[in-house]
């Protein structure tokens, strides 16, 4: 496990998991956009 955490930092992962929350909150936010502007 420890080669594994070598190749991969903890930085990196933190990175990505800020990445991936930021994207799903953003493609919620269009999401909600366009289906509140479909309705109105």
């Amino acid at each position: 496990m420890s080669n594994l955490e070598e190749k991969f930092p903890r930085a990196l992962w933190v990175r990505l998991i800020i990445y991936i929350a930021v994207g799903h909150v953003f493609a919620a936010f269009l999401f909600l956009l366009f289906e509140l502007g479909g309705k109105g």
